[in-house]
């Protein structure tokens, strides 16, 4: 069985909605954040799926493969990388290697963690990341943390849903002060 991994940009106060800037993974203001696009890959590679909700599929879709003059990889990434978007309203996806998932999310996702392949990541997806982890689908969660507070926004798991215990897979502080924190259900 393939494993799904909620891999999320993050505040130090919880919030993976971007309502400021405090997301960019390009170099800014001097501070390289090299370290950790280079992990960004790293796990890119141990990936053949990435899972989309429809609005980030189309802010994806409208951004991404635009970029011409991309240095970080992340255009060439998603133009090859297999796209599925969960959506009851999107017809065609108009963009390489995407299919549209039309079905309930939960089965759809659970029939593609059963194939054959790589992790399976989602990311950015708010309303998709709450209907999975209330299906219990969810392996992995990769917290890139970056050192700011928004003061606001969606956060990454359901109000008033719990998990009791995680268990730590990995930490990983970079020069930036970005932090992973990767945990997986106890």
């Amino acid at each position: 069985m393939r494993t799904l991994a909620i891999t999320q940009n993050i505040t130090v106060d919880g919030s993976v909605e971007m309502l400021t800037d405090w997301f960019d993974p390009a170099p800014q203001d001097g501070v390289d954040r090299s370290d950790v696009l280079a992990e960004s890959h790293r796990q890119d590679r141990e990936a053949d799926a990435l899972l989309l909700g429809r609005q980030t599929f189309m802010d994806f879709r409208g951004y991404w493969p635009a970029q011409t003059d991309d240095t970080t990889g992340i255009t060439a990434y998603l133009n090859q990388v297999q796209k599925y978007v969960v959506s009851a309203t999107l017809d065609d996806p108009a963009w390489e290697n995407s299919t549209v998932l039309t079905g309930d999310p939960a089965k759809e996702v659970a029939a593609l963690k059963a194939q054959e392949g790589k992790d399976i990541v989602l990311t950015g997806s708010i309303s998709l990341s709450h209907a999975l982890i209330e299906a219990g689908l969810v392996d992995e969660y990769r917290l890139f943390v970056y050192p700011a507070v928004q003061g606001r926004g969606r956060r990454l798991f359901p109000d008033g849903y719990e998990i009791p215990q995680l268990r730590l897979l990995d930490s990983k502080a970079f020069h930036s002060g970005v932090t992973l924190q990767r945990y997986a259900p106890a």
